[in-house]
């Protein structure tokens, strides 16, 4: 059976649903002539790059069918229908429903009728192209109205997967030889209130890890500071299986900028996480979203973030500029020139690589358990990148080596 061609842009949540996609399409009879295009609504450089994708297959490939969904379309189908090429566009709540895609041969629904719905369990996916590692949805949707953020519009509220689903989901996953599982979603710390119980993320991580024995490594995506429940504490400490590395969605370091973003936690919450995620599991890998040249962000507003990667110890970041988002609070307010932007988020990026060059040098002479995603190439348990100083490595292989060296790549490691 053919499967079409899928485009993705945006977050692990877009890969997972892209790979459900996929095979749904196929089954509902899209082959090799469908291109499935999956948006991201998070910047106006992430929608510029889905509109160029889809303008470039319509060029270079006149005749094929051409389907938008994701969260850019989902704000605004209208616009997504109008560019060259486009056949439909189908809503966030119906992508991964088998009756979108077994009515691809009827005529497409008006773009006027594409509306947030109930979430619906996710379909099983047990192939991630060119991914060595799985994605694991276990919420989507967000009940946080940050300032800058237009996602709510396109996701609608939270809703969790049930834990049943995800014990499924994961078991075939590791059946079908993956050995890393992410959990991903919108805010997975958001994860159980709308579910019988109200079970935690952190209930449900341990139950996954207790009736998933097979799977080797489980690790978390982007998580909100405010959301780490008790018991995801606890097994931060005690369990082997979670990858020792989390991944904050800080947004920024100033106390006054955090407020006018809306978000749910302040700096010196953040210094308190990093230090108690430090004592409960030393070693443990920090990394960050951050948004540089938000409106208002003074220089020493700025100032202070870039403190933040230091005092905090945030080894890996992922920077953005800010982009205004039309619909949303931030976007009223006095803004950054571009170029202002631009500049301060190149200096947040300088300061992100350097701290990555001290975490890599901190771990030189040390055993790294690695997954391997290409020859000679993967992560370690902390998401460090690893290759091999000689010879080659399977992808989706687990193996214990040394590190000899450090570079701007990476780990430089050999056989233990």
């Amino acid at each position: 059976m053919s499967q079409p061609e899928v485009l993705t842009f945006g977050c692990r949540l877009n890969a997972f649903e892209s790979a459900a996609m996929r095979g749904l399409a196929a089954e509902g009879g899209a082959g090799e002539g469908t291109v499935l295009v999956n948006t991201c609504a998070v910047t106006a450089e992430a929608e510029a790059q889905a509109r160029q994708a889809i303008r470039r297959v319509a060029r270079e490939r006149p005749g094929v069918r051409i389907i938008v969904t994701g969260c850019a379309a989902q704000i605004a189908p209208a616009a997504w229908a109008a560019l060259p090429g486009v056949e439909r566009v189908i809503g966030n709540a119906e992508k991964l429903k088998p009756a979108t895609w077994a009515a691809l041969s009827a005529p497409p629904a008006p773009v006027s009728d594409i509306m947030l719905a109930d979430a619906v369990a996710p379909p099983l996916v047990t192939e991630f192209s060119g991914r060595a590692r799985a994605m694991l949805q276990v919420q989507q949707g967000c009940d946080h109205r940050c300032t800058f953020c237009v996602i709510p519009q396109g996701r609608g509220p939270s809703r969790s997967v049930p834990l049943g689903a995800l014990v499924e989901q994961a078991r075939a996953m590791v059946a079908a030889g993956y050995r890393e599982v992410v959990l991903t979603g919108v805010d997975i710390a958001s994860y159980g209130p709308d579910l019988p119980g109200r079970p935690t993320l952190g209930q449900a991580v341990r139950r996954l890890l207790a009736l998933v024995p097979e799977l080797p490594r489980l690790r978390l995506s982007s998580i909100d500071p405010a959301g780490m429940d008790d018991d995801l504490w606890r097994l931060l400490a005690e369990e082997p299986r979670l990858m020792p590395h989390l991944h904050l969605s800080l947004q920024h370091g100033d106390d006054l900028i955090l407020k006018r973003m809306k978000r749910r936690h302040s700096r010196a919450g953040a210094l308190a996480l990093a230090r108690r995620a430090r004592d409960l599991r030393p070693g443990i890998a920090l990394g960050a979203d951050l948004i540089a040249g938000f409106p208002t962000e003074t220089e020493a507003h700025f100032a202070a973030m870039m403190a933040l990667v230091e005092e905090a110890d945030l080894s890996f970041l992922h920077v953005f500029p800010y982009s205004e988002r039309p619909g949303t609070p931030a976007a009223r307010m006095p803004q950054l020139p571009v170029p202002v932007r631009r500049e301060r988020a190149a200096r947040l990026r300088a300061a992100g690589q350097a701290a990555a060059r001290r975490f890599h040098a901190g771990r030189l002479g040390a055993e790294e358990r690695v997954l391997f995603e290409a020859s000679g190439r993967g992560h370690s348990e902390h998401f460090a990148p690893v290759r091999l100083a000689e010879g080659r490595g399977q992808a989706g292989e687990l193996r214990r080596l040394r590190v000899v060296g450090v570079d701007d790549q990476g780990l430089i490691a050999e056989a233990a």
